[in-house]
């Protein structure tokens, strides 16, 4: 008797392209053939959700000051050797109670949060939980934020960012060997992600966690600083993160702060307007100034937020139009 043939199926999510037999999870985790189709395991079970300061995302140009409700699912499709999150992000965990797209929403109505954040782990990789979340919060005149790597095909991300107001990326370095080394990845994809997001009208700030030895060198950081202002433009908040050793890189010591303040510096002689710092305490480049009379907008001093702004996020002082979403 000839043994049957299995035949494997295609997840057209990221450019990994996981083709799977049957029962085979993806290297994100969370999505798994079964019976010739690739489901969402992780679907309605979310692994954490917190109501969290939306500076924490980080976003400081997106409803500054608010408490915004954040749901997590287990899985990544990147297994970056800096995660902070790798217990979640790097696991098959689904168990817990079940909360539906509506009981999401409802929640955050109930908590008084004007949006919800995808974050924590990558929240695209339960793309139709996440997509189902993000139409039932649009519908009930919720804001959608996600906070992700962007390690995604077009077709699938343009479908959600119809329904996503802000998202903060996580661009890892402006180097492919980082990417290929140290989180299983590719540059050009992410990049190209950014361009849709920004195409299809989401206001993004970007997040760049600086490496000792790995993505710390300045041409690097210069480079990726004229990539952000050439094509999202100069107004684009861009947040440099002080590294703590975790995960798989315990062997590398804390990001010294004279290498987050020369990157800041870098990134304002390239012509962005916001750039701030972040995992730093009582640093500059942590509040927001109108990058046109230099009056402070926005004062932050950790998760406590004193927003002087007009209500329209115009400046006070000479009304100049600052980039966010502010009602």
């Amino acid at each position: 008797m000839l043994e049957r043939m299995k035949t494997k199926t295609r997840c057209p999510l990221c450019p990994k392209a996981c083709e799977l037999e049957e029962g085979e999870y993806g290297d994100c985790y969370a999505r798994r053939n079964v019976d010739g189709r690739i489901e969402c395991v992780t679907y309605g079970h979310p692994c954490a959700i917190h109501l969290d300061p939306v500076e924490k995302k980080p976003l400081y140009h997106f409803l500054p000051g608010s408490s915004i409700l954040s749901v997590g699912t287990a899985g990544c499709n990147l297994h970056c050797k800096q995660c902070q999150n790798f217990e979640i992000s790097q696991s098959t965990h689904s168990a817990g109670p079940a909360f539906s797209p509506r009981a999401i929403t409802d929640l955050a109505l109930e908590r008084g949060s004007p949006a919800i954040a995808y974050t924590y782990t990558e929240p695209l990789v339960s793309y139709e939980y996440t997509l189902d979340c993000c139409e039932t919060a649009a519908a009930s005149g919720l804001k959608n934020v996600l906070v992700t790597a962007a390690y995604f095909n077009p077709k699938p991300l343009e479908r959600v960012c119809e329904y996503i107001d802000a998202a903060n990326v996580d661009l890892k370095s402006f180097n492919d060997d980082f990417y290929r080394d140290i989180c299983d990845a590719r540059l050009k994809p992410v990049l190209k992600a950014l361009k849709i997001m920004k195409e299809k009208g989401v206001f993004l700030e970007i997040t760049n966690l600086i490496i000792p030895s790995l993505n710390d060198s300045e041409d690097e950081t210069k480079a990726l600083c004229e990539w952000v202002g050439e094509h999202l433009g100069v107004e684009t908040p861009l947040h440099f993160s002080r590294f703590f050793p975790r995960n798989k890189l315990r062997h590398l010591p804390p990001t010294p702060e004279t290498t987050i303040r020369r990157a800041r510096q870098i990134a304002r002689e390239t012509g962005l307007k916001f750039v701030y710092v972040g995992n730093m305490s009582g640093a500059e480049g942590d509040s927001t100034r109108c990058p046109n009379c230099e009056t402070l907008l926005i004062e932050r001093d950790g998760y406590r937020v004193q927003n002087r702004a007009r209500a329209d996020g115009t400046c006070p002082t000479c009304a100049a139009a600052i980039p966010g979403i502010w009602r």
